[in-house]
């Protein structure tokens, strides 16, 4: 029967084998469960089962396109041998373009590499994917069950890495915290970053507007978006005001960029390359893993 059953042709059902080789159902249902966790072949409702190509499809479905993303999509295909192939998808944060994206998805790909689109709340069409071929990453403070997963934590690994700066954080009057309220990036790092500032005795403030502002003399101020980074030192230019000395500024997310931009940019940022290397080395290995990767400080001339 070698090669009888071509790529995406369908098998005949359970009965028919049970009857046809004078066996058990559950003889031909183990060892149709034995050949999927092989990869060699999977099943969808209606369709019932079927062989799959032996080249190995992987979903990487993200949130947004971003430079730091980038780092995290080329660490993974390169990690990844040829017999490999990413299909790489956004959802931009929307709960209806993430399900309709997974819903085509599911059963189609070996391995699903996923960014959920909400930090608290674990997406309920996850369940349908077997947890030795999913893999979460960056978002997570829901119950992640038996998942594996890859993610960075926004709340206590944010106020350690600013008590890492605490020092040159208590040179300025107050630290600003720009987080829009369009920004994904979890509210719930507010308290952290309050906390900090508490217990460090700095004024500390929360600004929601889009729009920034006219920046303070002795003010440090923490960013999310890269688009605001620029508008900072745009504005500190029209006024006169030297960053790193006027005032501070600490950017989240690192980037190549950050190294150049003005007198260098102050960032946290998790190691996105190395999200990409492990989540290849989850495909490639079929080990389970479940980390959080901690929050590393870049530390510049802008604080």
């Amino acid at each position: 029967m070698l090669g009888k059953y071509k790529t995406d042709t369908s098998l005949p059902s359970i009965n028919h084998l049970s009857k046809t080789y004078n066996v058990s159902r559950d003889t031909v249902f183990k060892a149709f469960l034995e050949l999927r966790e092989k990869g060699l072949i999977d099943s969808t409702p209606g369709k019932g089962y079927y062989v799959i190509n032996r080249q190995k499809n992987i979903l990487l479905l993200l949130d947004e396109y971003s430079a730091f993303k980038n780092t995290l999509y080329i660490s993974f295909i390169k990690k990844l041998s040829q017999s490999y192939k990413v299909d790489l998808w956004f959802h931009q944060y929307n709960e209806r373009i993430f399900n309709t994206i997974m819903k085509d998805a599911i059963g189609r790909y070996n391995y699903y590499v996923v960014m959920n689109f909400d930090n608290e709340r674990f997406s309920p069409i996850l369940n349908r994917i077997s947890p030795s071929r999913l893999l979460l990453l960056d978002f997570g403070k829901f119950d992640k069950k038996n998942y594996s997963y890859i993610c960075q934590n926004f709340d206590d690994a944010f106020y350690d890495a600013l008590s890492k700066l605490s020092d040159r954080l208590k040179k300025y009057r107050k630290i600003v915290f720009l987080l829009p309220d369009s920004s994904k990036h979890p509210k719930s790092s507010i308290d952290s970053f309050k906390n900090f500032c508490y217990d460090n005795d700095i004024i500390s403030e929360v600004v929601h507007d889009e729009e920034i502002g006219k920046i303070e003399r002795d003010v440090v101020y923490i960013v999310i978006k890269q688009t605001d980074v620029v508008d900072i030192i745009k504005q500190s230019r029209m006024l006169n005001m030297v960053c790193g000395k006027d005032f501070g500024l600490i950017a989240y997310n690192e980037t190549p960029a950050y190294e150049v931009i003005d007198v260098g940019i102050t960032s946290l940022s998790v190691d996105w390359k190395s999200m990409g290397i492990k989540a290849a080395k989850f495909i490639m290995d079929g080990e389970s893993v479940q980390e959080f990767l901690p929050t590393r400080v870049h530390i510049r001339n802008s604080v």
